[in-house]
């Protein structure tokens, strides 16, 4: 499965449904290039809503969500990726604070199927269902514990969101030849600096 937003950065979406939440962060306008923010017009916003909609359902196997954005919409659309890349950004500090304040709200219900499974079913129309169905990937993602593996790269100028593979957890950029090397180099000029003084 590509992701419309991922993909242009050239990396592997997470896994499952947290792809749509590492898709919308990365339609933001990011990496060194500096690819056009894909929330910038409706137009390009609904061309990517429709194209994370049809991901959601190529790794879900639910129907795929009808989303129609209007341009009241895109301005909470926006909103709500700013805080979920704050939030996103802030749980790889070490400091720990105390707990947050609710930012976001949308509807889901839960279902029971024939299988026996109950899945949480997103809800809403427009911008906020597709909130709805990051908010329920993100859930999910949390429950399996893979929800921590979902980063933004630590170079400040670069704001690319990732999903760490390494084993144990410690990926800080999303590319170490492009953001990791560079700032790298960045700290041993420091040093070295900091030494003859």
């Amino acid at each position: 499965m590509t992701w419309p937003a991922t993909a242009r950065y050239g990396l592997e979406a997470a896994p499952g449904g947290l792809g749509l939440v590492q898709d919308l962060l990365n339609t933001v306008a990011a990496g060194a290039h500096r690819d056009l923010d894909l929330l910038a017009d409706l137009g390009d916003a609904q061309r990517w809503a429709d194209g994370a909609a049809a991901g959601w359902t190529a790794v879900t196997g639910q129907p795929v969500p009808r989303v129609v954005l209007d341009a009241d919409g895109l301005e909470e659309l926006r909103a709500f990726r700013g805080d979920l890349h704050e939030v996103t950004a802030g749980g790889q500090r070490e400091e720990a604070g105390p707990p947050a304040l609710v930012l976001h709200c949308t509807a889901a219900s839960l279902q029971l199927g024939e299988d026996g499974a109950v899945r949480l079913e997103p809800r809403g129309a427009g911008w906020r269902r597709l909130a709805s169905l990051v908010l329920v990937a993100a859930f999910e993602a949390q429950l399996a514990d893979t929800r921590r593996r979902l980063k933004t790269c630590r170079n400040p100028c670069c704001r690319v969101a990732f999903y760490d593979r390494s084993r144990n957890n410690s990926g800080v950029w999303h590319d170490v030849r492009t953001c990791g090397n560079a700032a790298n180099l960045r700290a041993y000029r420091a040093r070295q600096r900091a030494r003859e003084c």
